[in-house]
């Protein structure tokens, strides 16, 4: 089974319906298709830090993006 992936502005109209339209997480989901848990860490995500939820497919977070530079690096001085 693949794994389905979802465009940033699907997940901001999923979130909108339950933000602005107070849609619940069960029918909105319904609706979608998706897991309500999933729709939950999608409202989370937004909440947590709006400019930066659903970076897009393979981008990171400037913070996701540092650590993984740091553990490369850290990485690459143990093999020396």
């Amino acid at each position: 089974m693949e794994r389905r992936q979802f465009t940033r502005e699907f997940k901001l109209e999923a979130v909108r319906l339950i933000r602005d339209r107070g849609v619940s997480y069960a029918k909105a989901a319904e609706d979608l298709g998706i897991h309500p848990t999933q729709l939950r860490s999608w409202v989370k995500q937004l909440a947590d830090d709006p400019q930066q939820a659903f970076p897009g497919h393979g981008q990171m977070k400037p913070e996701q993006l540092e650590i993984a530079q740091l553990k490369r690096e850290v990485a690459k001085l143990k093999a020396e």
